[in-house]
């Protein structure tokens, strides 16, 4: 038997959804509005959700990643009263098993209830499985992060292409690795291409090598990469780097396995399992023919997408013990501790150079505090400092700003009416900046959730 728990405020068609759900023997549970949706999906243990879109207190669309994220991870199926093609996309994209208008939800509910339990159920048995995903140097466990190891271990269990994006410095080429790692190639070679660095007059030869005499300082013959790759992995960082003309020669290689090295007659072939990764927005390269369609399309049959570290501060600490335990092992150094305002000013930072910076900032913190068993805010580079210290002045500048009291005494407010108005707008910012993250709001705020819950509810609004 299933958990459902219906968000739709529609009464006639909760019931008869109730109703439906109870002839499957499932049990049902109906949330009427989306904050008791949500409050109800992150204290319970749901299977599945029947989500519907136009709420009193919101979209149902744009809260169904909240619906993903809560600790059962449920699948989620949009009911509509209205379909709309944008609306569709974007559902699916969102992670919805799939979009159903209300005219028809009886009569299709039953087959997209009964596909999407059944898949749920053989997910958690390969999840309860034995196997031991090798994650080396994949630090966190980070809803988002945990999403993308779960794309990873899926990945690895075929040979299909793997495109990898995300920002610099956020660790595609780690994820690469573990996909290697995990997979039936793991004995044979993890080939790196840097598609960035390779010379336009030597990309061809670099990849599909060359014969002795081939072109001026050719004395003798090389095997290419894409040869050393025979049995492995192929890694193609920095994808979106490689030019029109090598994408077209590449493509063939890709769909047929064999190639010709340049100036060869005989054409050779390598079983190799293609990885790539970028920082570009290769349809929008596509859209401007600076990328191939169809070698994209090849590039991405299975997509990872590495979220930065500002999406995932939840793994700041342990990627910051992480780093500075490696610190102390290389430099012969005991453990050193950490001052609140030292991981404080780490998480108030943005980082644009995401893990890739972190780990250079610590860096330079563990120099600074070389000789001195904990590490400290001043310890850090004053960039981040100054960041923060201005960040600081703002915010009490702006709180100020909004608590003036008006000079014309007649025009005060009652104190319980002044309390309740800059309350509101004081959760109302806590929201905006954590972006309805209750948990990063009741930290921001210092509040227990329970006492952040209660003033939301009292000021209506929808965390």
């Amino acid at each position: 038997m299933a958990k459902i728990l219906v968000v739709d405020d529609d009464r006639n068609l909760t019931r008869v959804l109730i109703e439906q759900t109870r002839r499957m023997g499932h049990h049902a549970m109906v949330a009427s509005t989306m904050r008791d949706g949500v409050e109800n999906a992150r204290l319970g243990d749901f299977d599945l959700v029947l989500l519907d879109v136009q709420m009193p207190d919101g979209n149902g669309l744009d809260f169904l990643p909240t619906f993903k994220e809560v600790a059962s991870r449920p699948e989620v199926i949009i009911v509509t009263g209205k379909g709309d093609p944008a609306g569709a996309a974007k559902a699916i994209k969102s992670g919805a098993w799939c979009y159903i208008e209300k005219p028809h939800v009886t009569k299709d509910l039953n087959l997209h209830m009964a596909r999407a339990l059944q898949y749920r159920a053989e997910k958690n048995r390969a999840a309860r499985g034995p196997v031991v995903l090798k994650r080396e140097m994949i630090i966190g466990s980070s809803i988002k992060i945990n999403h993308c190891l779960d794309q990873l271990a899926q990945a690895a269990m075929s040979d299909v292409s793997v495109l990898i994006t995300g920002e610099t410095g956020t660790g595609k080429e780690l994820f690469a690795r573990a996909i290697h790692a995990n997979s039936r190639r793991s004995a044979k070679n993890f080939v790196v291409v840097d598609c960035a660095s390779l010379p336009e007059t030597l990309i061809e030869s670099t990849l599909f090598g060359h014969e002795k005499g081939a072109f001026t300082g050719a004395d003798r013959a090389m095997t290419g990469l894409v040869k050393q790759a025979d049995g492995g992995t192929l890694f193609l960082d920095e994808v979106g780097e490689l030019p029109i003309q090598t994408q077209k020669a590449f493509l063939r290689v890709l769909q047929e396995h064999s190639y010709r090295p340049v100036g060869g007659c005989d054409e050779l072939t390598s079983d190799f399992r293609l990885v790539a990764a970028t920082n570009r927005d290769l349809e929008k390269q596509v859209s401007v023919s600076a990328f191939r369609k169809d070698l994209l399309f090849r590039l991405k049959a299975s997509v990872i997408h590495l979220p930065p570290l500002k999406k995932r501060l939840e793994d700041l600490r342990s990627l910051t013990g992480y780093f500075v335990s490696r610190l102390c092992e290389r430099y012969g150094q005991e453990k050193k501790e950490f001052g609140v305002d030292f991981v404080a000013t780490l998480s108030a930072y943005d980082w644009p150079g995401n893990v890739r910076e972190l780990a250079q900032t610590l860096e330079h913190a563990f120099s600074a505090a070389f000789h001195s068993p904990t590490l400290y805010a001043n310890h850090l580079p004053d960039h981040i400092r100054i960041l923060q210290a201005q960040t600081a002045v703002q915010q009490s500048k702006t709180s100020l700003q909004a608590c003036q009291i008006p000079s014309d005494a007649l025009s005060l407010p009652a104190w319980r009416q002044f309390r309740d108005s800059y309350e509101k707008e004081y959760l109302q910012r806590l929201l905006a900046q954590t972006k309805g993250n209750v948990s990063a709001a009741s930290r921001v705020a210092d509040l227990s959730r329970t006492h952040l819950y209660q003033l939301l509810a009292k000021h209506d609004l929808q965390g």
